[in-house]
């Protein structure tokens, strides 16, 4: 019950009236802004985002509690995208605002969960302990009109240069989509290397989109011969051959 409790209720996190007493003004950063750099424990040990992840790409999906239902699932499901993520260059990290000492209670409990098809998964990556706030406060996830965590339900997709290059907010109860999360990562690095876009519901080898102006040859404009086609002067497409 105090899980939920925490979750549902009005005033501060304890489930208790705080009397507004703090002046909240915590923004959300921006797409192509640098993702703010923390120190925190977490399962893995200490983390130094982003210093100890290199160049590589990074995703950050934040938690209001440990145990609660729907987070439950996506760590799960997260899990069992692991090797997927490895092969893509991305490190995960996890956060939520419970302390490590209940991260690693819910780490056990999931992963001796036979979640669907997947059985038995291990978690490899980071549930970072934010019972301070100050990663929730930093990604701008709680606002003036929130007095508890619920609102601590972010994506944050950080590229090679720190940069955020994409984000995503869910309500609590509705659980995150980790296929969509694949999907835009892929997109993302397709993009990094190439100067191309993806046009809507793009998968990996699909067609891509050129930017405006066209600045390649005309007379390779055809769909049956040549790397490019066109469906008006606006939306001219390159062949997906080789864009992975």
């Amino acid at each position: 019950m105090f899980l939920f409790k925490n979750i549902f209720s009005k005033g501060s996190r304890s489930g208790k009236p705080s009397g507004r007493t703090e002046t909240r003004n915590f923004r959300i950063p921006l797409i192509g802004e640098n993702a703010p750099s923390f120190t925190a424990e977490s399962t893995e040990g200490p983390v130094n985002f982003p210093g100890d992840y290199g160049k590589d790409w990074k995703i950050i999906l934040s938690h209001p509690l440990d145990f609660t239902p729907v987070c439950s699932t996506e760590l799960i499901e997260l899990a069992a995208l692991q090797d997927e993520f490895e092969n893509l260059g991305v490190k995960l990290l996890t956060v939520s605002t419970d302390p490590l000492e209940t991260h690693e209670q819910w780490k056990r409990s999931l992963e001796e969960i036979g979640y669907r098809e997947y059985g038995p998964q291990k978690i490899r990556f980071p549930i970072i302990d934010d019972s301070d706030l100050v990663i929730a406060k930093l990604y701008g996830m709680l606002h003036p009109e929130s007095d508890n965590t619920r609102d601590v339900r972010g994506v944050f997709i950080i590229d090679p240069d720190n940069k955020i290059r994409a984000e995503f907010f869910y309500p609590q109860e509705v659980g995150r989509n980790m296929d969509e999360i694949v999907r835009t990562i892929r997109a993302l690095q397709a993009t990094y290397s190439d100067n191309v876009m993806t046009p809507a519901n793009w998968k990996t080898g699909h067609d891509v989109l050129i930017p405006f102006p066209f600045k390649g040859d005309m007379s390779l404009m055809n769909k049956e011969a040549g790397d490019f086609y066109q469906f008006s002067w606006f939306m001219i497409f390159k062949k997906g051959k080789g864009i992975t």
